[in-house]
């Protein structure tokens, strides 16, 4: 899409949101929005606020907490780990032959979680308060 990259919007923000993004940036617009997508479905964001809140965590641990079965659940981790807001880890662990796995959320996914869908749920809790009929003055 073809814009006029010296026009403005209000406050001075660029007409194209893709020039928001720093000049060296990694990432592209579109990079963003498939974060934020992948975060819109339910058990990915489950998976999602289970790594940023609870820490690294195995399938396995994953499976129980969520009581989901596991290629559901790979299916998944594969979707947050090909955004980028999840990464898949393995090490060895003493007296255990084989890797374990193991995944953790990234900056990007503990951003996107805390700064995102948590926040939208905090401001909306703010807002009931803050209105709420019921509540002494």
């Amino acid at each position: 899409m073809a814009t006029n990259h010296s026009q403005t919007l209000g406050e001075g923000l660029p007409e194209d949101p893709a020039d928001l993004l720093p000049e060296e940036s990694v990432l592209s617009l579109d990079d963003y929005l498939a974060m934020h997508a992948a975060v819109g479905h339910r058990t990915r964001y489950e998976i999602l606020y289970r790594l940023v809140h609870s820490g690294d965590m195995s399938p396995k641990e994953l499976e129980a907490a969520m009581e989901i079965d596991d290629s559901t659940l790979h299916y998944h981790l594969n979707k947050l780990v090909d955004v980028g807001l999840v990464e898949k880890r393995q090490r060895t662990e003493r007296g255990q032959d084989g890797l374990y796995t193991y995944y953790r959320a990234t900056v990007f996914g503990a951003v996107t979680l805390t700064e995102g869908v948590d926040e939208l749920i905090r401001g909306e809790q703010e807002f009931e308060s803050m209105y709420d009929s019921s509540a002494e003055d």
